[in-house]
């Protein structure tokens, strides 16, 4: 048999070859962007025609507001990757970028409302606060391992840098007629103070850049691909403003239109990273549930095979213990074909109501329980209701033929004359005492299933009179 992982001729490196691809189109992808952004930069300097700033400030307020909100959805649904995953990486992302935002609206927006100067204590600490934005985010693709105390975490560093903003905020208003300009006078030098604040900002996008990019290498993360494209463009309006600085607070540059489209960039990446957190996080509980049913189902029947094969081996007669060895295996092959059903059904390779009654058809083929399928032909199910159906029902159906010694079952999936959508479940087997409906390991199940659709769960049992389940869907 060949290798599956490893250096062999014979091993399956789909994956590497597939994370080496998608490498090598991002780097042509940076090439040719670089080299765009490269060229431009290099023709606005070359050509004093094209520096064109504008005196425009309601318009910078408007792009510095949506980059503000931009970053801050950002934040948000890194910090959303973060609980769902707990890695110290989008933490610092996460802080970053709230950072960046919250420096800008506080001191960069509020301030000018109403037509107001910017102040120049509050300009530098606009500029300040995304400079530590950026550093957290420059950071964080070199940080490794996952928190432990992930509720807390977030808010720690949120508050923390807070209180940094604060106490500079503080120290520079108490020194603010010290402050160098935060604007450059035509045909003069430009402030040493402010060439200092543009070039570092210059080299923290280049080493976001680079960290980004070697976690794309090192991990394949999606994410980092699009932060690196992001914080390329981020590196370049940080050069067109460095190279040339605005003459005053009020005036829109290239850069500034650079820097909303790198956001721009970087949330889509976000977004996409939180959808594929959402998908893995679906994988893994789609695997616990699989799990579970092997568990609870098939391999009850392999053990008791092997019990089986045990006696046989031990000398039991062949006339006592084959009988028992056939059903054992008649009923895992069952257990085989119900998993199967599950996997491929309610992942929607088949349509719902003919998965249901397959299901069925398969539980009782055996003769030993009736089951009557009731599916009113209006009803809408959304598809995330189906699945979570599909296994309510095999999962109170294993249920009643497993533990409730009933002889006929009925389902009835419809809608009330109120509108009310239900699902409910009834069968004549021996039920059981008000003390225990909470206790099942199936019942908590069902109600984990019904909640994720955000549906109610009931249950009626009478010992020897049956039970009754009902799910109320959602509205």
């Amino acid at each position: 048999m060949s290798s599956l992982i490893g250096r062999d001729a014979g091993a399956d490196k789909s994956l590497m070859d597939t994370r080496r691809s998608e490498l090598q189109a991002w780097l042509w992808g940076e090439i040719l962007l670089v080299g765009l952004l490269g060229a431009s930069l290099a023709l606005f300097l070359s050509h004093s025609v094209l520096r064109t700033q504008y005196d425009k400030p309601a318009l910078l307020l408007v792009l510095e507001t949506t980059t503000a909100l931009v970053g801050l959805l950002v934040a948000l649904l890194a910090a959303a990757r973060f609980s769902a995953d707990g890695l110290r990486t989008d933490l610092l992302l996460a802080t970053g970028f709230l950072v960046c935002s919250l420096s800008t609206v506080a001191f960069a927006i509020v301030p000018v409302l109403g037509g107001r100067p910017l102040p120049r204590a509050e300009g530098w600490m606009a500029l300040l606060g995304v400079l530590l934005g950026q550093v957290l985010i420059a950071a964080a693709p070199f940080l490794r391992g996952r928190s432990r105390a992930r509720d807390r975490a977030l808010g720690n560093a949120v508050t923390a840098a807070a209180i940094v903003l604060v106490a500079a905020w503080l120290v520079l208003r108490s020194h603010s007629g010290s402050l160098p300009s935060l604007t450059a006078v035509p045909g003069a030098p430009t402030p040493s103070g402010l060439t200092s604040a543009l070039s570092i900002q210059a080299l923290l996008d280049l080493l976001a850049v680079l960290g980004w990019g070697r976690r794309l290498a090192r991990t394949g993360d999606d994410l980092a691909k699009w932060l690196a494209l992001g914080f390329t463009l981020e590196l370049f309006a940080a050069l067109h403003l460095l190279f040339t600085p605005p003459p005053g607070t009020t005036y829109v540059a290239a850069g500034n239109f650079l820097r909303l489209l790198a956001y721009g960039l970087m949330l889509v990446g976000a977004w996409r990273a939180i959808r594929s957190a959402e998908f893995g996080r679906a994988v893994a509980e789609e695997r616990a549930r699989v799990a579970r049913e092997i568990h609870d189902g098939l391999a009850q029947y392999l053990f008791a095979l092997s019990t089986h094969a045990q006696m046989l081996e031990a000398g039991a007669p062949v006339e006592e213990v084959g009988p028992q060895l056939k059903q054992a295996a008649a009923l895992a092959q069952q257990e085989a074909r119900f998993a199967i059903l599950a996997l491929s059904s309610a992942s929607g390779t088949a349509p719902f109501d003919a998965a249901l009654r397959r299901y069925v058809e398969f539980l009782t083929a055996d003769g030993e329980l009736e089951v009557e399928l009731e599916i009113d032909p209006e009803i809408r199910l959304a598809p995330d209701e189906q699945i979570e159906i599909f296994r309510i029902v095999q999962e109170g159906l294993g249920n009643v033929r497993r533990h409730a010694h009933a002889s006929r079952a009925e389902v009835t999936i419809g809608r009330r004359p109120s509108g009310e959508r239900f699902v409910a479940i009834e069968d004549d087997g021996s039920g059981f005492g008000a003390e225990a409906p909470g206790a099942g390991q199936g019942l908590r199940n069902m109600r984990e299933r019904a909640a994720s659709i955000e549906g109610g769960l009931s249950v009626r049992s009478t010992p020897g009179a049956g039970t009754a389940l009902e799910v109320v869907l959602r509205t």
